[in-house]
């Protein structure tokens, strides 16, 4: 796996590859190339929450979407455009080609990856889940294809605990990777039988209770939302636990003013959008103390800019390829899980 200690360097690595920061007008015109690209193409821009707000906008801006890896996949399977323009990391460009083989699928740069995907090469995790054969396979989507297609489930964090709970139910015993942290809340949460992979993002594992506390302290009135990547000691401070969507929702729905927020910092963006008239802090994650530092800041996630984006557009560059022999095996746990959640989502409105 990949181990916080490696952190340095990946971020050394990575800030070679940072853009220089553009003037308004270089932005606007960017902009304005990006969307006649995107109609010229019949294109559609995806974007995460982590995304660089500038990125986030114009997903918006030209009928695409803003949103978690869950309704990003579902949102790119459903919509008409032949190409689809993911701006994330590469498990999400990944994941798009996987259910929409048919498809061009883009992305900006593909060296934007993910330590959960790196810290869960195929071939230990096949050799893993061959030694436990009795349990069913349950993976995060932030993995490569290869390992999408030895699980029986793909889960996101907006649904894992709901299709862990199921599946406890039908008496089955769970085998989950990549993420420890967030496998350990649902096994909490659910009371399941899971045996964890011992992956971890190099974001979210550094957020600190300690310090976490000492800005409670600062800010008694604050809720604390955290996402379930995190280590347990931070999750016991939280408010509200859950994916990006679910930790936005906790934002415009419970009576505190301020939040202090413990995952990465893109996904102030759509906070700050719905709620704002409320502070949001970023959780410390480095230094002593509650005037440490923050770095809650994905370093691949920052690789989607403006410029990528264009690029990829009018050069072809970023063109995802998955291995056919994969697609039929890696579709299956995907579609699996697209179909339990619009099954709980006909569930709550009333028509099913």
């Amino acid at each position: 796996m990949t181990h916080i200690s490696e952190r340095l360097l990946v971020q050394a690595h990575l800030d070679a590859k940072q853009p220089v920061q553009l003037t308004a007008d270089q932005e606007a015109q960017l902009r304005t190339e990006i969307a006649a690209e995107l109609t010229r193409q019949n294109a559609v821009l995806v974007a995460h929450y982590y995304c660089d707000p500038v990125i986030q906008a114009l997903a918006e801006e030209t009928g695409g979407c803003v949103s978690d890896s869950l309704e990003m996949a579902r949102f790119g399977n459903q919509h008409a455009a032949q190409t689809v323009v993911v701006a994330g990391v590469r498990f999400m460009g990944e994941t798009a080609k996987i259910l929409n083989p048919e498809k061009r699928i883009l992305m900006p740069t593909l060296e934007a990856t993910c330590s959960l995907d790196i810290g869960c090469p195929v071939d230990e995790f096949s050799a893993f889940c061959d030694q436990h054969p009795e349990r069913t396979v349950v993976v995060y989507a932030n993995t490569s294809a290869a390992v999408k297609a030895r699980a029986d489930w793909v889960v996101t964090s907006s649904c894992a605990l709901e299709i862990v709970e199921s599946l406890m139910d039908n008496g089955e015993k769970i085998l989950w990777a990549p993420d420890q942290h967030l496998g350990r809340y649902i096994q909490r949460e659910t009371g399941a039988d899971m045996l964890l992979w011992d992956g971890s993002c190099i974001v979210h594992e550094e957020f600190k209770a300690k310090q976490l506390q000492d800005m409670q302290a600062l800010y008694p009135e604050a809720a604390i939302l955290v996402h379930p990547e995190s280590p347990e000691a931070v999750i016991d401070l939280a408010a509200a636990v859950g994916s990006t969507s679910q930790l936005i929702k906790a934002a415009q729905t419970l009576p505190n003013s301020t939040f202090i927020v413990a995952t990465a910092r893109g996904i102030f963006y759509k906070m700050q959008q719905l709620c704002p008239d409320k502070p949001f802090i970023e959780a410390p994650t480095a230094g002593n103390g509650a005037a440490c530092r923050s770095c809650a800041h994905c370093p691949w996630m920052a690789m989607n800019t403006l410029q990528r984006t264009l690029d990829c557009l009018q050069q072809g560059t970023g063109e995802v390829l998955v291995d056919p022999a994969l697609i039929p095996r890696a579709v299956r746990p995907l579609k699996r899980m697209l179909d339990f959640n619009q099954a709980a989502r006909l569930k709550v409105t009333g028509n099913a």
